[in-house]
């Protein structure tokens, strides 16, 4: 049982998904986000941390028995807007938890990490990454920094590869990479839970198009429950067009500034 457990981009989309769900518990439940967060409700302490001040993210991590680490930027940026919040702040929040003696971190990272491999493809947590873009490498870096200080420091790592979370999918491309927000949750308790020293998993419901083989996860207890086969009807013609996004897995997050040869990939 951990007896306080931190939450880092709390103030974000996933991170006040998960605020809602996992409130109550645990003894404590620690809230962090560079942004402004609602109020401490019972058995919640809200600290306001930027993740690339390492001092203040050492002072963030004191006390803390596991980290979900959904901190940083979610979206494509250029090097500078990347570079701080996803690589930097890692760094910082990984160096912080092994001062701090932290047990296990739960780590959002993203299918962008694999988002060069065309559709046809069937993924497991051993494929060799081919990021889409610089986001999609910051992910694949934070992996390798989880994995160091797993095997060197012995920090546990439950590396997600989330999918698309969102309420219901919004396209064709979600039918295959959606994760409900209850499968959500049961996957951050199994990262929490299970009894592992690094792994990878992907971030995605039980779907029937699914691009990725989860035995990983299932491995590790996660049994997710919903399908985004349900939402098919309302969602399959709703492409892009582009061949770059429409047959390779990273979807939008490969045009921008791609100029390498597509018949290759």
């Amino acid at each position: 049982m951990h007896h306080r457990v931190l939450i880092t981009g709390a103030a974000g989309n996933l991170g006040r998904v998960l605020r809602e769900r996992l409130r109550g518990s645990f003894p404590v439940l620690r809230l962090s986000d560079r942004e402004e967060m609602a109020p401490a409700a019972a058995g919640e302490e809200v600290v306001r941390c930027d993740l690339t001040d390492a001092e203040a993210t050492k002072r963030l991590c004191a006390g803390v028995d596991a980290i979900l680490h959904f901190g940083g930027r979610s979206l494509e940026g250029s090097w500078p807007e990347v570079l701080g919040p996803n690589i930097v702040g890692a760094i910082n929040l990984w160096e912080g938890a092994r001062l701090a003696g932290v047990e296990r971190i739960v780590f959002a990272s993203s299918n962008h990490v694999v988002g060069l491999y065309r559709r046809t493809a069937m993924l497991d947590h051993k494929a060799i990454p081919k990021p889409d873009g610089r986001y999609g490498l910051s992910k694949a870096f934070g992996e390798d920094l989880a994995s160091l200080y797993a095997y060197k420091h012995g920090i546990k790592a439950f590396c997600m590869r989330i999918g698309s979370c969102f309420g219901n999918p919004s396209n064709r491309r979600m039918l295959s990479t959606w994760l409900s927000f209850a499968d959500f949750e049961r996957l951050v308790r199994v990262g929490l839970t299970a009894d592992y020293l690094f792994e990878i998993v992907y971030g995605q419901s039980r779907n029937t198009r699914s691009f990725w083989d989860n035995s990983n996860a299932y491995r590790l207890g996660y049994d997710p429950q919903d399908d985004a086969e349900i939402f098919a009807a309302e969602v399959e013609g709703k492409v892009s067009g582009n061949p770059l996004s429409d047959e390779l897995q990273g979807g939008d997050f490969v045009p921008p500034d791609f100029s390498g040869d597509f018949e290759k990939l």
